[in-house]
């Protein structure tokens, strides 16, 4: 499953075919119909990725995608979030992080062993405990960000809500990038052996990812730089 999610974050297009044929370049000879059942239980599909996480429940309202052709040029105009796959030594857990779109900083993120909303919600709160909220806030169409007590925390807030359209994760790709980062830089080079230590590992790797991490996207500025600094409108995203 680790060596699944980390083709997967370079191929997001490789079905269970490909990714069968890349695994065997590596030496591990796993079935089609394994693989398939492996990319089910964590949430993963080619192009789309999330299948399972960003299926809406029966009856919950699904909103329009606002974010495309908008220039997204100041902090707290765009919040997204998300969820991904965290593999431990045994077992895996999920990440849910609100992340500003401009800037890339998290603002803030949960673990949980199960996709249920309550963590999402606790991230939400927690980013919308600060002073700061945004004009709009992103996610995909998972059943975790359609429940009415997600999207009610957001329209009590007077906060515009925008979802990817369905077969269209590259909508929130910046939050992808966090993604990738998060894991080649931190969660790959160790197996955690419980959920403690990778919350306590994650959640020392964020603070360097918003506090130290030179972003090239930011002209080599971190986060917390051009999101405290308000740094010129022409680094826009």
């Amino acid at each position: 499953m680790r060596r699944i999610d980390e083709l997967h974050l370079n191929y997001p297009f490789a079905g269970s075919r490909m990714l069968r044929d890349l695994l065997g370049q590596q030496g591990l000879e796993v079935g089609r119909r394994h693989i398939r059942t492996l990319m089910k239980r964590m949430c993963i599909e080619a192009i789309y990725r999330r299948p399972n996480t960003s299926k809406p429940a029966p009856g919950q309202r699904i909103y329009p995608y606002l974010l495309r052709g908008l220039a997204v040029t100041r902090p707290n105009q765009v919040w997204a979030m998300d969820i991904t796959y965290i593999p431990m030594a045994r077992g895996f857990v999920y990440l849910a992080a609100v992340v500003d779109w401009f800037t890339r900083r998290v603002l803030a993120w949960r673990l949980s062993i199960t996709m249920d909303t309550s963590f999402c919600i606790e991230a939400l709160e927690e980013a919308l405990s600060r002073k700061e909220k945004p004009e709009i806030f992103n996610t995909d169409q998972g059943s975790q960000f359609t429940s009415e007590a997600f999207t009610g925390r957001l329209k009590e807030n007077g906060i515009a809500i925008s979802m990817d359209g369905k077969g269209r994760w590259r909508d929130n790709v910046f939050v992808e990038r966090v993604w990738k980062s998060i894991k080649y830089e931190k969660v790959y080079l160790h197996a955690y052996e419980s959920v403690h230590a990778a919350r306590t590992s994650i959640g020392r790797y964020l603070e360097f990812y918003n506090a130290v991490r030179p972003h090239s996207s930011l002209k080599a500025k971190t986060p917390d730089q051009v999101y405290f600094n308000r740094l010129p409108e022409s680094m826009a995203a």
